[in-house]
């Protein structure tokens, strides 16, 4: 460190001393250069002498120029205090990058001007750089000119008319909000999923931006950041109030945070500000949900009551094999063989903005095979013929598309409710096959490659409590066999055998009377979804935390919508659209008809029953053919 102390010390001095002779050096090459014509012709050479000396001169003249350059930059550099924080005794490699940073710095500010240089064919070329790839490295534009000044404006012209020619300033003293933005587009976006994007974007532009926007990033401070989390806590949900109060969760305000600590964490690391203003502010307390595993005579009553919904094979295949839930949905009949009983997971189903999209796993490690038992082959073989379609769990309302993540979600609750288990995620049910197979006697090592985990560590780290109570048993059985009697424990006892349990039939409430639903705990949903005269379908939901309340809730809405439906059924009376116009046509029409204020392509569309390019493909007519009714 000393060593490398005194190094940055000769550098700088050695800077200092060399700089006054700069401008004597420029001189000289601008003497020689001029006297090498004259003084070529006195001594008789040739004019390729000349021109070749001359370019020698011009060279020269070129390379004192860019070490003027340097020793400014490296006169700036020890302005700024980088010598003063070796003489604190920082570690030298802070000073390095922070030397290394102000250089990048440097280079992007006469990157966004351009530079201009002359080629060897005496033509002067022009190049700005236009942005950055998704490695970080330019990607730059050129000109080409006769005279330096045509190329210079040339260059101008570029800058103003090419897309993105704009480059990004990255300075101390920039907003938060554009370096944000500047740290998510460059350093995050490219390297995450669309629902993970989707998730960044969210934090970013809807909360933090619009809160900590316009503080300059040198000035943020810790202070500002605890507030902008209080406030967020007491008052910064944007959506669904009613049914979630005003504040966001804990666990959104720890995502909001991660956000700002990661991107300030990367603006220490460039050199634009020395601390990270995020380390040590106080966060919601982090509140681990724990793991839940169906125990066996529950899983026996939830096959069962799965049977009778119609879901058995896919519970099944799960609790079998322990796949998530992406990954179970995408699965194709081409993925399983039937003679060796061999199951390809190659493919995840996710959702992004309501779209089903399919993608490859995130990681190399979920890319695997799994062996499945010779039963559940049998019954994945019967449920073949049932099915008519390439994916091996169809939607019920497109067999071309595989089943929505959100709908197993919600069929997972009703079957664990009618079946008289305790309310799990779906996510449980890969831990309660991770947990019989280590009780069972599955050596880690092959668990970890069943599940798709990138190491063994991740594995027993998650399932740490299981190898805790089989350490316990196999101390029971050595007290065993030492001959102790050992008592049998209370929930053996209590067990009841499965035989007498009979699967709850579907329930269907009357008509017109909606449907309810249990969102979490302590959240319930009433959905009321009538079809209007027009033939279009309208839904409205009530929130309450009891199910009384949302039952009675629901029947004021019933009771509101009916009256609607019976208003407009009135109104409709004695009108109906031309015969000319096909079915969706008929629809656009009779929405636009008793809703003249709406002009709104989406508006339209969704009361309409539509794709929004539907209904702006028939608007125009559909707006004509009413003016000319009227």
């Amino acid at each position: 460190m000393q060593k490398l102390r005194r190094a940055c010390a000769v550098g700088i001095d050695v800077a200092r001393d060399v700089q006054p002779l700069v401008p004597r050096l420029l001189q000289q090459c601008q003497r020689l250069r001029d006297a090498a014509v004259p003084v070529a012709r006195a001594h008789g050479l040739e004019m390729a002498d000349v021109h070749g000396r001359a370019e020698q001169a011009r060279r020269a003249e070129h390379l004192a120029q860019g070490a003027a350059d340097h020793i400014a930059l490296l006169a700036h550099v020890h302005a700024d205090g980088n010598a003063a924080a070796l003489q604190r005794g920082q570690r030298p490699e802070q000073a390095v990058r922070r030397v290394e940073a102000l250089r990048r710095i440097a280079e992007a500010e006469r990157d966004a001007e351009g530079s201009v240089r002359q080629r060897k064919d005496g033509r002067w070329e022009g190049r700005v750089v236009i942005g950055y790839d998704e490695k970080g490295l330019p990607r730059t534009k050129n000109v080409l000119a006769k005279t330096k000044r045509e190329c210079q404006e040339k260059l101008k012209q570029l800058r103003e008319t090419v897309t993105g020619s704009k480059t990004e300033k990255v300075r101390p003293e920039m907003p938060f909000g554009e370096w944000l933005d500047f740290w998510y587009q460059n350093y995050v976006k490219p390297q995450i999923r669309p629902t993970t994007q989707a998730n960044y974007e969210a934090k970013i532009y809807q909360h933090i931006i619009p809160e900590l926007g316009k503080i300059p990033l040198n000035q943020l401070a810790q202070k500002d950041l605890q507030q902008f989390y209080a406030r967020m806590k007491t008052g910064g949900r944007l959506i669904r109030t009613e049914q979630f109060g005003k504040g966001l969760s804990d666990s959104m305000v720890r995502g909001l945070h991660a956000a700002c600590r990661s991107a300030l964490e990367k603006a220490v690391q460039e050199g634009l500000i020395r601390t990270n203003p995020a380390v040590g502010c106080k966060l919601p307390p982090k509140r681990g949900r724990e793991m839940q595993v169906l125990g066996r005579e529950e899983l026996q009553r939830f096959l069962i009551q799965a049977q009778a919904e119609g879901y058995f094979e896919l519970f099944l295949l799960d609790l079998c094999t322990g796949l998530r839930r992406g990954e179970l949905l995408a699965l194709q009949w081409d993925d399983l063989d039937f003679k060796t009983g061999t199951l390809t997971v190659n493919k995840q189903v996710y959702e992004v903005k309501g779209r089903l999209q399919v993608s490859i796993p995130k990681t190399r490690a979920s890319i695997r095979r799994l062996v499945l038992p010779p039963g559940v082959v049998e019954v994945l073989r019967q449920y073949r013929e049932t099915v008519d379609s390439r994916w091996m769990f169809p939607s019920p309302v497109k067999e071309d598309m595989p089943m929505t993540p959100g709908a197993v979600r919600r069929r997972l609750q009703i079957i664990l409710e009618r079946a008289g288990c305790k309310r799990i995620r779906f996510h449980d049910l890969r831990h309660t096959f991770a947990t019989l197979s280590l009780e069972n006697g599955m050596d880690v090592k092959t668990l970890s490659a069943m599940l798709g985990h990138v190491s063994a560590a991740t594995t027993l780290d998650i399932y740490t409590h299981v190898t805790g109570d089989m350490q316990t048993e196999a101390a029971a059985k050595i007290d065993r066999g030492l001959g102790n009697e050992v008592l049998g424990s209370p929930e053996q006892a209590e067990q009841g055998s499965v035989e007498d349990f009979q699967p709850v039939l579907r329930k269907t409430r009357k008509p017109g009377t909606g449907c309810i639903s249990q969102i979490n705990d302590h959240l319930f949903e009433g959905r009321y979804s009538p079809t209007w005269p027009d033939g279009t379908k309208h839904s409205k939901c009530v929130y309450a935390h009891t199910q009384e309340e949302c039952e009675a809730k629901l029947k004021v809405l019933i009771q509101q919508m009916n009256a609607e439906r019976q208003a407009l059924r009135d109104k409709m009376r004695g009108i109906t659209p031309p015969d000319k116009l096909t079915k969706t046509q008929k629809k656009i029409w009779l929405f636009m008809k008793f809703h003249p204020d709406v002009t709104s392509y989406r508006a339209i569309a969704r009361g309409a029953g539509v794709t929004r390019h539907t209904a702006a493909k028939w608007y125009e007519m559909m707006r004509g053919m009413l003016g000319r009714a009227a």
